[in-house]
């Protein structure tokens, strides 16, 4: 029986297109090159900060975001803020929690995400992130924190996330039931692979949770 719900952050709650468009804005490329980059690099199975390599030959990440950190202080760079968020993610938290599931959010990210995450005031209990567990997907320490934080088995919980590789697969290697979202260029990238099979829902948008809990035993 499924007590908890945990979602990924990136392409599950938020958008980031914003994200990628500023680095475009930066890089001084055209945000459809870019993006579409970022495309071929979810294809390849290939980090998608490689496409920051491939647009600018030498890019060195590290210092880039250094530089703009002097440049712009104050600025959202390459990070998010509510209006990030994807349309459907406080509903459908809400009604996850008053359907009596505990929701959590754990997913790969810097600690300036969990002030972020916190400051959205989200229908969550709990907010969690790789960088202040010191522990990142698809490592299974990263899985067992989750069911730990989360106080229940791992087959008690429901991981939700956009990618095979770094949430679906891993999260049921550690006992897990999954979902997998078809959004972003993972999401639907993914969901036309043959392990999708694996996820024990894929869904269209995070609506689709809650009615395919009901079906799961």
């Amino acid at each position: 029986m499924i007590k908890a719900v945990v979602l990924d952050v990136g392409e599950t709650l938020v958008d980031e297109t914003r994200i990628w468009s500023r680095w475009a804005d930066r890089l001084a490329v055209p945000r459809f090159a870019l993006l579409g980059v970022i495309g071929g690099m979810a294809a390849l199975d290939r980090p998608a900060t490689d496409a920051l390599a491939l647009v600018r030959p030498g890019f060195d990440l590290e210092a880039e975001e250094a530089a703009w950190e002097r440049d712009d202080p104050r600025g959202l760079r390459n990070h998010f803020d509510a209006g990030d968020l994807y349309p459907d993610v406080r509903d459908a938290l809400a009604a996850l929690r008053e359907a009596g599931y505990q929701v959590v959010i754990a997913g790969n990210q810097p600690s300036r995400a969990y002030d972020a995450l916190v400051a959205m005031d989200l229908p969550a209990d709990s907010v969690h992130t790789s960088e202040g567990w010191g522990v990142a997907k698809p490592a299974p320490e990263f899985f067992a924190r989750v069911a730990e934080v989360a106080g229940v088995e791992p087959e008690a919980v429901l991981y939700v996330g956009d990618r095979l590789d770094n949430d679906v697969l891993p999260a049921a290697r550690a006992g897990m039931r999954t979902a997998l979202l078809r959004r972003g260029p993972w999401g639907y990238l993914h969901a036309a692979r043959p392990e999708a099979a694996a996820a024990d829902l894929v869904v269209d948008d995070l609506h689709g949770l809650l009615p395919g809990l009901r079906d799961l035993t």
